[in-house]
């Protein structure tokens, strides 16, 4: 066996970063595949992703292994489909006892290096095309691919939501704000869609002449309410640049009209229900709002005049 053994997140939170402890396995696996270029680690990612030659390996430990289908079969009924391209998955499975999914190697620099560089406006647009093509894409079929049920998902979401939040470093000021913002949007409903749902700076790539070259890291991929997307988009990608966002709302298919204080409670509630929020810490990075308040909130991280 050459993986370290991780039965639990404790586990791997210990040998995640642990090259002597992953590195066999990784030259293992490419030899396997026949890959002959030496892997070279990537330092961002919850997963280790290693670039090799014109390839990208993502690993799955064990506590985590459910992920590896959804990745790879999203990335395989994207590919190609998409306005901003996508990595291409040449084989995936399992090696002694790890997920893998061996996928194209997307040119370009992280948007979190290159936002000061790039043409904003084609970026929004083409980023919001992306978002409404994606969600016209059928989700393939994947067993036991979480959440099942978006409703009941949200459900629980909105249940725990305080304590989340409170567990995360929230002030109880805003913690007792929660309940009666929530009990204020209409959420709507409608039929899932295919969402990416963690469209951030770090997982858009750009090139040289500013273009985006690719949308990767699709692990965290659902089946859910087509709003759920901008959650991540206004907290990680606009964050707070009202033209960037009104760009990419109107290119994904919105109307001028229906740029209100509606949308952008409706998009706050969203990122307060969203699987990974974190509000306490979107305050460090994210403009401070006016009044104390989740509508105030609304209106300047979701900003769009």
């Amino acid at each position: 066996m050459r993986w370290p053994e991780v039965i639990d997140e404790e586990d791997y939170d210990l040998i995640a970063k642990d090259e002597d402890a992953l590195g066999p396995g990784v030259r293992a696996l490419l030899a396997d595949a026949g890959v002959a270029a030496e892997p070279v680690r990537y330092p961002t990612g919850s997963l280790p992703v290693y670039a090799a030659g014109d390839l990208a390996l993502k690993l799955y430990p064990p506590v985590y292994l459910e992920e590896r289908p959804v990745e790879a079969g999203v990335l395989s009924a994207v590919h190609g489909r998409l306005p901003i391209p996508t990595p291409g998955v040449h084989r995936t499975g399992d090696f002694e006892g790890w997920g893998y999914v061996l996928m194209d190697r997307m040119p370009g620099r992280p948007l979190i290096e290159t936002w000061d560089e790039v043409d904003r406006d084609r970026l929004a647009d083409r980023l919001g095309e992306t978002i409404a093509a994606l969600r016209e894409i059928p989700p393939p079929e994947i067993d036991e691919w979480w959440p099942e049920d978006w409703a009941e998902f949200v459900e629980e979401q909105r249940a725990g939501c305080e304590m989340r939040h409170r567990a995360l470093g929230l002030d109880d000021e805003w913690v007792a704000k929660i309940e009666p913002f929530l009990d204020s949007v209409d959420l709507g409903s409608g039929s899932p869609v295919l969402l990416h749902t963690e469209i951030m700076r770090v997982h858009l790539l750009t090139g040289a002449s500013g273009e985006p070259t690719g949308l990767i890291d699709f692990e965290p991929a659902v089946r859910g309410a087509a709003e759920y997307e901008y959650a991540a988009v206004g907290a990680y990608v606009s964050q707070g640049d009202a033209g960037f966002l009104r760009r990419v709302l109107l290119a994904a298919g919105y109307r001028p009209a229906d740029l209100t204080a509606d949308l952008r409670r409706r998009l706050m509630a969203w990122l307060m229900l969203h699987y990974y929020s974190n509000i306490a810490q979107y305050f460090v990075h994210l403009p401070a709002p006016p009044e104390p308040t989740f509508e105030s909130l609304a209106d300047t991280w979701f900003a769009t005049d």
